[in-house]
């Protein structure tokens, strides 16, 4: 949970809310109740918890501790795929430390945000017998973490990273070749995201290419992945697709997945409309929906 400062061709946010437990949780509450895990300082809005409860968005895990919330700075040109970090100030997150009450360990379905492998670790040895585990990294930790990374990904089900990085994962320049390196090391899914290009999803079964829906304007591309993966899992969620399904009944949960990348795909396009989280804050079910419908229809050969 943060603030980000944002400087993009549209204009500039500055010190709006973000972070991935902001854009996760709300997208995946359109499908499924969520609790969430964080820490913000006491310049964190308290309406803005509150605000997440009347979303079906359990905040009982937020810490609320003396000093500041992480605070990020970044810039976009005119290649909106990738963020140019100007300043990191992780303030009360340098000592985070996840604590999960009796409630959040009973957990189904558990997504370990991008976080330091160290912490998505401790998280997964406190949650007791969950249905489907999926995880999040990004290059830092694939360049400074490996070895703790590796470890976490061997309890994961479900992968979710970009092209370049699933290249740095497998130290493969094939992607092909990339995502069966990564299987190896223990999620037996992974979901490429590729930005205005859209998603690309490899099971042991099938290959599913998803395009991103076409809007008139990206204004932030801040938070889209987070959503994406929001509405992803929440969707798994909604439709009990588990590690069980997926040895019972893997055709049906390869479809599942498709759908859940459809999802996040529409998601994903409603959060780049706007800044922060300003466009899911007043989207509607209904049009999700119709997006989302319509987004079918474009890959549609029938």
């Amino acid at each position: 949970m943060a603030f980000d400062s944002v400087q993009t061709p549209s204009g500039n946010a500055d010190r709006v809310l973000g972070g991935s437990v902001n854009y996760f949780s709300v997208a995946a509450s359109f499908f499924a109740p969520v609790q969430i895990l964080g820490v913000v300082g006491e310049d964190f809005p308290k309406e803005h918890l509150t605000w997440l409860g009347t979303r079906k968005i359990d905040t009982t895990g937020v810490e609320v501790v003396p000093g500041k919330t992480f605070h990020w700075a970044g810039s976009y040109n005119d290649n909106l795929n990738e963020a140019k970090t100007l300043s990191t100030a992780l303030n009360v997150f340098e000592k985070f430390d996840p604590k999960l009450d009796s409630k959040h360990r009973a957990a189904d379905f558990v997504f370990l945000a991008n976080i330091d492998p160290v912490l998505q670790t401790s998280v997964l040895d406190q949650v007791k017998g969950p249905r489907l585990i999926a995880a999040d990294s990004m290059n830092y930790w694939i360049t400074s973490k490996l070895a703790d990374l590796k470890a976490t990904l061997k309890r994961v089900d479900i992968l979710s990273i970009n092209e370049t990085e699933a290249f740095m994962l497998s130290g493969e320049k094939n992607l092909h070749k990339a995502i069966a390196s990564i299987r190896e090391m223990g999620p037996s899914v992974i979901v490429v995201k590729r930005g205005e290009y859209g998603a690309m999803l490899f099971t042991p079964r099938s290959i599913f290419l998803a395009p991103a829906y076409p809007v008139d304007k990206v204004v932030d591309p801040t938070g889209a992945g987070d959503s994406f993966a929001g509405a992803f899992m929440g969707y798994l969620a909604e439709n009990g697709a588990d590690r069980d399904m997926a040895k019972r009944d893997p055709s049906s949960f390869d479809r599942y997945l498709r759908r859940a990348v459809l999802a996040g795909c529409t998601m994903a396009s409603f959060t780049v409309q706007d800044f922060s989280l300003h466009r899911l804050m007043r989207l509607e079910a209904k049009e999700f929906v119709d997006r989302q419908n319509a987004l079918m229809r474009m890959i549609a050969v029938d």
